[in-house]
């Protein structure tokens, strides 16, 4: 309440009593944590469901403003080290830096273009892709994209994608394994390309030994993180498992503000119950994914390669 006083507290006038801060933020908190309507919430606190509207709205924007930059970071430095060695020491996986992978958030298309919110798995939706660290934070989101569009295109059009392409990101602590120079790196499935800083699963319809099979059971251990932060995420905030009926650019202040929230909660060690988990299962199993055919360079087949002998004899 504290730190978003200053962006929502409303003015007092002589007109009508003002909505404290405390009583804004808990709105904004009981609509996010339930699929209840608005009508539902104007009774609870005794205010008019126009009112409510503006309230969440406005706090979800401030949450986004003021709390994301300090809640939703990438790591560098002392924090990048502790990643790395977090998935190291919970999945034996050296130089993870994160694992990356989107998901679908219902919603109500708009009249225009709405065929490009249809999603492969049959509903309207948009993209929450996200980068998660061994402990389940988000650490890089981008919000928005039509749930018809492919991951790979996504993640080509983030911040985090010129970022990392440009150096600006995942550049330092390089370790030497087996006579080969190992950056840090994030794990995705196989619908993202294959990258320096970019590692996924050998393709399954190949032929593949022993040890590229150790490899992509190794990775997608590395990659549970990912999927059971956005379970946790919707078991939290459970606004984002209905169809949310708002503008869209309200929507993705709606999911920004409830990563924050989520953030907050793990960081502080808020209690989570895992039979909350039990209805998000079925939202998260995944369709098949269309993987995305990739032409290796030398260097990148270098990195991978050494990982795969490196992995079979850990």
């Amino acid at each position: 309440c504290e730190k978003l006083r200053h962006e929502i507290e409303p003015e007092v006038t002589h007109l009508r009593a003002s909505i404290c801060i405390e009583k804004r933020v808990a709105v904004t908190v009981w609509y996010l944590a339930t699929n209840v309507e608005y009508r539902t919430i104007s009774h609870l606190f005794g205010i008019g469901r126009s009112t409510v509207c503006s309230i969440v709205h406005s706090t979800c924007r401030a949450i986004v403003h003021c709390l994301m930059s300090g809640y939703i970071t990438f790591p560098t430095g002392e924090m990048l080290t502790d990643v790395v060695k977090g998935f190291s020491q919970s999945f034996n996986f050296p130089q993870c830096a994160g694992a990356i992978d989107g998901c679908h958030i219902p919603v109500s298309p708009p009249a225009l273009n709405h065929t490009d919110y249809y999603n492969r798995k049959g509903w309207y939706s948009v993209i929450l892709q996200a980068v998660v660290d061994h402990k389940y934070l988000f650490r890089d989101i981008n919000v928005g994209w039509p749930g018809s569009v492919h991951d790979a295109r996504v993640l080509a059009n983030s911040s985090i994608f010129q970022n990392a392409e440009s150096g600006l990101i995942l550049n330092e602590q390089q370790k030497e394994i087996e006579g080969c120079t190992i950056p840090v790196f994030l794990v995705g499935d196989s619908a993202y390309p294959l990258k320096n800083w970019l590692l996924k699963p050998f393709p399954h319809n190949d032929h593949l030994t022993d040890e590229k099979k150790n490899f992509n059971y190794r990775i997608s251990k590395a990659r549970i993180v990912v999927e059971n932060a956005f379970g946790r995420l919707k078991a939290r905030w459970r606004r984002l498992m209905k169809k949310n009926d708002m503008q869209i650019r309200h929507v993705q202040h709606v999911i920004a503000a409830c990563c924050v929230l989520h953030n907050v909660c793990e960081i502080h060690g808020d209690s989570f119950d895992d039979d909350w988990m039990e209805e998000t299962d079925l939202q998260l199993q995944h369709a098949e994914t269309h993987t995305v055919r990739d032409t290796v360079n030398d260097r990148t087949a270098a990195i991978r390669e050494t990982l795969v002998s490196h992995l079979a004899n850990s």
